[in-house]
């Protein structure tokens, strides 16, 4: 018996709770080498200096090893923030085929990054790049073509490239591959099939994919029992990702004991953790978790708050309704000062 009613969760026998969704297209610095740093408006000055640092970076025995250099000179000075060297180094190399220099510039334009941001620009060397077999370029590129955006919507041609993209090793890839095979085959055998993409992605640290795979392990029938044991450490890890449908559905699983021993205390921070977040389900869950003193001590302002939270918020519970209206006026006034401080954060 679960602690929480039937609307407390989402929790699909058969399919993902969460609805399919791609990924944002502008994923820029996962998908390429990491944290870039502001240019400053002076880009002559920045511009030189990265490229005095290029230059002495730069290796003087073989003159084989040029073209490569020239483009990893040019992701160099993009990890550091000097936009406009890193378009100076890639555009040769892009014009000359290089499909990791055409991947950059894609990127600087998406994101006008030293130079005026140019989606057509940006769609022309996607495409060049996702034809010479860039993984990341035949995702982005893939992307605009399923949306339709900047680019002629070719859902066909869309499939095909995030296939690809997915064989080649592309975590976003692989899951949104993964979602394109659930919404054409709906139902367990649809999911099994897309299985080892889910897996995949989720092993490379997407969250989604992380929650997905523990709907699938948990729910699926079919899936093989050792899999399943591990739906909760997937959930966790999606939880722990950042994605705060998980950290809701992880606190569920923690108090509900599914996938694992019940665990009330853990259960009630990571449903905190949700709640602080601004997940409406979770806010109403910690009006209920203070009421029944489940992982907490129970305090009646503080359920009347999180209860006020998840009122505005349009979640209509006519349990909760009836308790707060046994609350004593100066209750009341607490709550509502209470739940006004926390929406000024």
């Amino acid at each position: 018996m679960s602690d929480f009613d039937d609307r407390s969760s989402c929790r699909p026998t058969a399919m993902l709770c969460r609805s399919f969704r791609l990924l944002p297209l502008a994923v820029m610095l996962a998908l390429l080498c990491g944290t870039a740093f502001a240019q400053d408006s002076n880009g002559g000055d920045a511009a030189t200096a990265a490229a005095g640092d290029a230059k002495s970076d730069r290796p003087a025995t073989n003159a084989a090893t040029a073209p490569t250099d020239a483009t990893a000179r040019a992701f160099g000075a993009f990890q550091r923030g000097y936009y406009l060297t890193a378009m100076e180094l890639a555009l040769p190399r892009a014009q000359l085929g290089d499909p990791a220099a055409q991947t950059l510039l894609a990127e600087l334009f998406a994101a006008g990054l030293g130079v005026a941001r140019n989606m057509d620009d940006a769609a022309f060397w996607y495409k060049q790049a996702a034809e010479s077999g860039d993984a990341a370029a035949q995702f982005k590129y893939g992307v605009m073509l399923l949306e339709g955006r900047h680019v002629k919507a070719d859902p066909a041609k869309a499939e095909e490239l995030m296939k690809l993209a997915a064989d080649a090793g592309n975590a976003f890839a692989q899951f949104n591959h993964a979602q394109a095979l659930v919404s054409k085959k709906p139902g367990d055998a649809g999911i099994l099939e897309a299985l080892p993409y889910f897996e995949k992605a989720a092993e490379q640290g997407v969250p989604d994919a992380q929650y997905a795979l523990a709907q699938i392990y948990s729910n699926t029938v079919g899936v093989p029992d050792e899999k399943r044991a591990r739906a909760r450490e997937f959930m966790e890890k999606a939880a722990r990702g950042g994605f705060d449908t998980a950290q809701l559905d992880y606190a569920m699983w923690l108090i509900d004991g599914i996938g694992g021993p019940k665990d009330y205390e853990n259960g009630f921070r990571w449903m905190k953790v949700a709640a602080t977040r601004g997940n409406v389900v979770a806010q109403n869950r910690m009006a209920v978790l203070h009421i029944n003193a489940i992982g907490t001590s129970g305090d009646p302002v503080e359920a009347a708050k999180w209860y006020i939270l998840s009122r505005r918020a349009g979640y209509d519970d006519r349990s909760l309704d009836d308790f707060y209206q046994g609350l004593t006026e100066e209750e009341q006034k607490q709550a509502i000062d209470a739940a006004n401080k926390f929406g000024k954060r």
